[in-house]
């Protein structure tokens, strides 16, 4: 329920989390002059943020009647766009969060995500339904018939830097490409992940894609050709849910459900510095631990609150407006434990 912004250059975690949302955040986009944010919610709104304060700017953005799966700002930032459960997507006035015309509707199943085209003309939208429509953002009539030809989710889409292709990712394990003008797939499926594909992204330069999977993999692929790029890169220990270029081009950052981003460089695909993780929630008794459920330290009840940031610890002391900070730089993590601390309440640790 909450976002964190970090910092690209040194991995940390700028400020605190934002909290606003009453449920998961499941989408997020930058407006292109980098001075706000959205966010789209399990809570079934919308949210616009200071990019530089981290304060909500004006109220939730509300009408979808169910999960916001998607969102994205328009290519003038005038326009903000979401896809939602509620099989429909809604265009809203960035500057005063009211819903602009009535809400796109076609789709016959859950609408999991939405792109602008580079000059704002159209919008993507993939679906639950096996397909993907094109809109026209001035009418908000649909341009064409569906593009079909995936058998399962269509769980992203997004276009050409150029825009004249889509590339669309599937729960069945397939990437496509697409022709705009035409609605015809380009050539024959990418095909390499092992499990569903839940994200895609063009390079800034065009010449490459990237897709996140169900395996765990990020795969870079050839645009041009459809041939896979180099090995899958490989890190993280649960699915990637979401994949992007840095402005640059020059690197790939990758969401996990193993709850880490990673930075990868684009040219060699090694990884770029330790993952960035956020700290954990310590648990009813006050523990916090790490991912294999393994003891690292506690954490006073009433202190739970202002707990943030990995390396250096801030817990603020509610009784007298003091707090204590705990540098995490040398900790010693796993067995090592024993190394520092010595307990002989067996019954504390095996709480």
């Amino acid at each position: 329920m909450t976002i964190r912004i970090w910092d690209a250059e040194t991995g940390a975690a700028v400020g605190n989390p934002l909290e606003g949302h009453n449920g998961k955040v499941f989408s997020v986009a930058y407006s292109r002059d980098g001075r706000h944010f959205i966010s789209g919610s399990r809570d079934k709104t919308i949210r616009i943020w200071d990019a530089e304060t981290g304060a909500a700017v004006g109220k939730p953005l509300e009408g979808h009647t169910d999960w916001v799966r998607s969102v994205a700002y328009s290519p003038d930032g005038q326009h903000i766009i979401s896809g939602s459960y509620d099989k429909t997507i809604r265009i809203w006035n960035a500057e005063t969060g009211a819903a602009v015309g009535k809400p796109l509707e076609g789709h016959t199943d859950w609408v999991f995500s939405v792109a602008y085209s580079p000059d704002g003309r159209y919008i993507i939208s993939g679906s639950d339904d096996k397909t993907i429509r094109i809109w026209n953002t001035e009418t908000g009539a649909a341009v064409g018939k569906p593009l079909g030809g995936h058998t399962d989710v269509v769980g992203h889409v997004a276009y050409s830097p150029d825009g004249r292709h889509i590339i669309s990712g599937s729960y069945d394990k397939t990437i496509r490409i697409w022709n705009v003008e035409t609605g015809v797939a380009v050539g024959k499926p990418l095909q390499g992940h092992k499990g569903q594909v839940f994200s895609v992204a063009y390079s800034p330069d065009g010449r490459h894609i990237i897709s996140g999977s169900r395996d765990k993999t990020i795969r870079i692929w050839d645009a041009e050709t459809g041939a896979a790029v180099g090995k899958p890169l490989e890190g993280h220990t649960d699915w990637v849910r979401s994949v992007a270029y840095s402005p640059d081009g020059q690197h790939i950052i990758s969401g996990s459900d193993d709850k880490t981003i990673r930075i990868w460089s684009a040219e060699t695909s090694a990884a770029a510095g330790r993952p960035l993780e956020g700290a954990t929630t310590p648990n009813s008794l006050g523990w916090v631990k790490d991912t294999d459920g393994g003891l690292l330290y506690w954490v006073p009840l009433d202190c739970h609150r202002g707990l943030h940031s990995p390396a250096l610890i801030t817990i603020p002391l509610m009784s007298d407006s003091r707090s204590v900070s705990l540098d995490f730089e040398e900790f010693a993590f796993g067995t090592a434990w024993t190394e520092i601390f010595k307990c002989t309440d067996l019954a504390v640790l095996s709480s």
